[in-house]
């Protein structure tokens, strides 16, 4: 029997081989195996470079390379302090590129790895390819017989997309792989390059600060109350949308929020939000004055120029009412969930 036969024979053999892992709980994971022995979930190698890479985030935020270069701090160099909103620069196309050819692309490429942050790299190639760039999925066929022309393609496509492309391919990256880790780190970079946008819940939407992200992110992900968090998402997803923002609809998902938690407190599903926020007022899970100003807020999004009526004409809102919307309600979700 010939080499090549016994090697293939080996990888089939692992590979229909289940984990040698167990989960939280004790049993044992029911993945298929790799050629490691385990999943990509349990494998030794990838949880040790995880926490290596979650360790070395930890020191680049205790030892902050200076914002400005010495050049610049010296005044040799002009250093641009204008957040990018409305295009990106150079430097901001050129590190989002690094960031995926580092974090993705590079490992694959060298035959180092096939998976990464959980997903088969190939997988995503082919899922950009036929998705994202909408390409015909024989072409791809021909360039796969080596990885550096697939690099060399990728690259040539992302250099022709306009900025918002750009972004919307970060975008669909971040949503493909689901980590973390990857969202942390692709944050990191717009602040350094002074990008106006940020990712929350998987969505780039308008910059805010860390302490708003922070409880976006909690409220999205709350899975105790999935219909409040699926109103958020959907507020924030209107609000953000590059092409064709709806704030009108954005403002009424997220008053909506407001009145879907209000319910559930209440115990009354067919309440409106003013006779829910009532009923918890009269439980004294409120107080007054903070029941009349959402009630002043709900009775903005119901007059003539509001938002829950159908109306002929748009009424004048801006990006900026809807974020106003979105981040007050949330925090009233919040302050209204601690008092369950």
């Amino acid at each position: 029997m010939s080499y090549d036969i016994i090697q293939e024979y080996f990888v089939l053999t692992m590979l229909s081989e289940k984990c040698k892992g167990t989960t939280k709980s004790g049993q044992r994971c029911k993945r298929d195996a790799t050629i490691s022995g385990y999943c990509h979930i349990h494998d030794p190698k990838i949880i040790d470079e995880h926490e290596a890479q979650i360790q070395s985030l930890k020191l680049k935020s205790e030892f902050k390379i200076p914002t400005k270069k010495f050049s610049e701090r010296k005044g040799f160099k002009s250093v641009s302090k204008i957040i990018q909103i409305d295009g990106i620069n150079e430097d901001l196309r050129y590190s989002l590129w690094n960031f995926l050819y580092e974090n993705i692309l590079l490992d694959y490429c060298n035959s180092k790895a096939e998976i990464c942050y959980g997903k088969k790299v190939e997988s995503f190639i082919l899922y950009l390819w036929t998705d994202f760039f909408k390409k015909p999925l024989d072409e791809l066929q021909f360039i796969r017989i080596s990885k550096d022309p697939i690099l060399q393609n990728l690259r040539s496509k992302f250099d022709k997309l306009d900025w918002y492309e750009v972004y919307d391919l970060i975008e669909a990256t971040l949503n493909y792989f689901v980590n973390p880790l990857l969202v942390q780190k692709a944050n990191n970079l717009l602040s350094r390059e002074l990008s106006g946008f940020r990712f929350i819940g998987g969505i780039l939407t308008d910059i805010t600060t860390e302490q708003e992200i922070q409880m976006l992110e909690e409220s999205l992900n709350d899975k105790s109350f999935s219909a409040v968090s699926s109103h958020l998402r959907c507020a924030l997803t209107r609000m953000s949308d590059r092409k064709n923002p709806d704030y009108r609809n954005s403002i009424k998902e997220s008053i909506s929020a407001v009145e879907s938690i209000a319910k559930i407190i209440s115990e009354d599903p067919k309440a409106s939000l003013g006779q829910a926020l009532k009923v918890l007022e009269n439980r004294q899970k409120i107080h007054s004055s903070l029941r009349a100003s959402f009630d002043k807020l709900y009775g903005y999004t119901s007059d003539e120029g509001g938002i829950r009526h159908g109306m002929l004409n748009e009424p004048n809102l801006t990006a900026a009412d809807a974020k106003f919307f979105l981040l007050s309600c949330t925090s009233f979700i919040n302050y209204l969930k601690s008092k369950i």
